[in-house]
């Protein structure tokens, strides 16, 4: 069963970000991750709040999800944006197919 990322977020410094976003889809790319939402455009409902960026990545498991997210590579990503950005992100596994 699938796993995803879902991840909304606000980045307050752009440099901290590019830095993060090199990284970090390294990492999801190293793990078979596949980026499904890049946050190029949204539309804002009333009751989703102020994040004006969401991402959401594919992984074939939640193994592969977890243990990518807790990779030195991408804990070292996150380390580029951790005082400059507001982020909600939860790992969810997907509906069986069957």
């Amino acid at each position: 069963v699938s796993a995803y990322f879902i991840v909304r977020c606000n980045y307050h410094n752009m440099d901290d970000y590019n830095n993060y976003a090199k990284t970090a889809a390294k990492t999801v790319f190293a793990f078979n991750g596949k980026f499904l939402v890049t946050g190029k455009e949204q539309q804002i409902q009333k009751e989703t709040g102020t994040h004006p960026k969401s991402v959401i990545v594919e992984f074939e498991t939640m193994e592969k999800a977890v243990s990518c997210y807790e990779s030195e590579t991408y804990q070292q990503a996150l380390s580029f944006i951790e005082r400059s950005s507001d982020r909600d992100f939860v790992i969810v596994e997907g509906l069986n197919s069957d």
